[in-house]
């Protein structure tokens, strides 16, 4: 390997009741492309913190090009040339491209910003990425892989040497996917390192140079990665052999139909009020059985989801629970009737982060906890946190740690536990492995499992094929708002559903 452009020595964190790194060493070359690899928790984001200057550690060294550096704050580490991508973007919606780029930096004397510098440097930086935005469109008209394109522009502009990408992939479609390995390819041919993090093993074995794996704070493995395999990055992940990325769904027996929806319809989003969101959409899902949702970005999947949990209205169609027609206006009347939702975005829709576990997990089951139908039964309440932190293997200080501090996994159980706490009828569950790692999707699937053996009706939404292919009993395909065809696993390969979402309901 090249003289390393980064070189983490020995770096070691604590918090309160947790080892979050533990004597950590991580290198990075100069144009490499180095993969940051471990399950949930195992400190992957605490040394990303320290290496942007957003945590301190209490003990180490951080060089860049052999020389000792410290980081006060991220603007130092932006400063000399580090910048990070995160999951979650950090753009102003209503300014333009360009504002964003240069957020902070605008050209120009004093008060007065130089509009027509901005705009041809930044379409200067767009063109070298090989990409067609235009510098005065607003961000909230563009799409997902778009908005990322102006995260990566942004980071350019900056002078970055060493870019961090957080997740780059969870919310992008395949050709997405494809486009963003070529720019960071030809960031690469610059001579520009970046950090890689993410779940999807595939990717790194397609993009990525070297891998370092973290385990419970500590570096276990670290190597090129053409010389190792997904099956020993995974042993290494979690100290053990798993049988696959995906736990599989054993034949089941599914009993009568729970939801039926009929020909619901909705026009209008938020760009374009004509535009046909969902177009007479009607599946049903049995007592049981996992249904499983399959389409690409924008195929209506997630639209689907909300208007059935009454957070989106529709125009026209009708919602069955038990085949009984019932009105669903609000999330409230969806609860009533027994239907439950984990959203996409579990951090912004379903939990509140400045909040405790404890909180978090009840809040859906309050009636269930109340002392004389007005208080709630305090002592109630931690059982019922403790029985879901030793069902689910919710790993977690106590039960009034913030929820902001959990991984991401965690997280996720925290939101599952709450509706299973409820007690639903149907769960409607919306990508509910995305942004977690390896052995905690197994976790996941297994207790979509458990529930569906207990006779809950469970939607299940995915990005992934193979995870939708080894959870689901049936599929439902969508594209444009539409219901493009129904399989059941035996009938299905991702081949054939591929097919069924990107060909027109007509075809199909």
């Amino acid at each position: 390997m090249n003289e390393p452009f980064l070189r983490m020595s020995g770096i070691s964190k604590r918090f309160p009741g947790v080892q979050a790194l533990d004597d950590v060493d991580f290198e990075v070359a100069p144009g490499e492309i180095h993969a940051l690899l471990g399950e949930n928790g195992a400190g992957k984001s605490t040394l990303l913190k320290i290496l942007s200057g957003a945590q301190q550690p209490d003990a180490g060294e951080i060089s860049l090009g052999g020389t000792p550096v410290t980081f006060a704050s991220p603007h130092d580490a932006q400063r000399l040339g580090i910048v990070t991508i995160y999951q979650e973007f950090t753009l102003a919606p209503n300014m333009s491209v360009a504002e964003n780029v240069f957020i902070g930096r605008e050209p120009g004397v004093g008060p007065f910003v130089n509009w027509r510098k901005m705009a041809a440097d930044t379409r200067a930086i767009t063109e070298r990425l090989g990409i067609g935005l235009r510098p005065l469109a607003l961000v909230r008209d563009l799409s997902v892989a778009e908005q990322q394109m102006v995260e990566i522009s942004r980071a350019l502009s900056m002078q970055s040497r060493l870019i961090v990408m957080d997740e780059p992939t969870s919310a992008l479609s395949a050709p997405e996917v494809d486009k963003l390995f070529r720019i960071i390819r030809d960031l690469k041919a610059q001579g520009l390192s970046t950090i890689f993090v993410t779940h999807r093993l595939e990717e790194v074995m397609q993009v990525c140079d070297r891998y370092t794996v973290l385990r419970d704070g500590r570096q276990v493995g670290s190597g090129k990665v053409a010389e190792t395999s997904v099956d020993g990055i995974i042993r290494l992940m979690v100290g053990r052999q798993l049988d696959a990325l995906f736990a599989h769904r054993e034949a089941a027996k599914s009993g009568d139909v729970a939801l039926r929806i009929e020909g619901l319809s909705r026009r209008g989003k938020a760009q374009d009020q004509t535009a046909t969101v969902l177009d007479n959409v009607s599946l049903s899902v049995r007592r049981g059985e996992i249904l499983g949702v399959a389409g690409l970005v924008g195929a209506g999947r997630t639209e689907m989801a909300r208007a059935i949990f009454g957070a989106d209205p529709f125009d026209v169609g009708t919602v069955f629970i038990d085949g009984k027609p019932v009105v669903i206006r609000s999330p409230r009347d969806a609860i009533g009737h027994g239907v439950g939702l984990v959203p996409e975005d579990r951090k912004q829709q379903a939990l509140f982060l400045s909040l405790g576990v404890r909180i978090n997990l009840s809040m859906a089951a309050h009636e269930r906890i109340l002392r004389a139908k007005v208080f709630i039964d305090e002592g109630a309440e931690r059982r019922m946190v403790e029985e879901f932190r030793k069902t689910l293997n919710i790993r977690m200080a106590g039960p009034e740690q913030r929820i902001a501090d959990l991984s991401g996994g965690n997280q996720q159980k925290v939101v599952l536990a709450r509706w299973l706490a409820l007690r639903p009828k149907v769960l409607i569950v919306d990508e509910p492995t995305r942004g977690i790692d390896v052995g905690a999707k197994v976790e996941v699937h297994n207790l979509l499992f458990e529930l569906a053996r207990a006779g809950i009706a469970i939607i299940a939404i995915s990005s992934e094929l193979p995870e939708i292919l080894a959870i689901s009993d049936r599929i439902v395909t969508m594209r444009e708002g539409r219901v493009t065809g129904v399989v059941s696993r035996e009938e299905a390969s991702e081949e054939r559903l591929m097919a069924m979402m990107t060909l027109g309901a007509r075809a199909a």
